[in-house]
């Protein structure tokens, strides 16, 4: 079973920094990408950052220039920095793995901007 965990998350004041990261477990045959997602109150959950298994990134447009995904060298650890942060970023986010035909789901770290 594919387990994947996150941290890194917390309290941080606007113009602040935080670095996330997410560990895979399990089986995981053909990853095709992995991904840091996003769900505040009230909304959808967004595709924030993704990178696929040969290397490409792809940002959605309010965070170019401020996040940064990454992935460890083992290629099932992924990361996010999060850089200038500002209160709209707040909310939950979560990291996915698509890999082996199937999609899997974090259970989320909580991130909030606020002074």
């Amino acid at each position: 079973q594919v387990q994947l965990v996150e941290s890194g998350g917390g309290l941080v004041q606007p113009g602040g920094s935080l670095r996330l990261s997410c560990a895979a477990s399990g089986t995981i045959f053909s990853i095709s990408f992995m991904g840091w997602y996003r769900q505040a109150p009230g909304k959808q959950r967004e595709l924030v950052a993704m990178i696929t298994y040969s290397g490409t990134t792809n940002y959605v447009d309010s965070v170019k220039g401020r996040f940064t995904i990454s992935r460890g060298a083992a290629k099932n650890t992924v990361y996010l920095q999060m850089n200038s942060l500002k209160p709209e970023d707040t909310a939950v986010y979560y990291c996915g793995l698509a890999g082996g035909g199937s999609y899997y789901w974090g259970r989320g770290t909580q991130v909030t901007v606020s002074s």
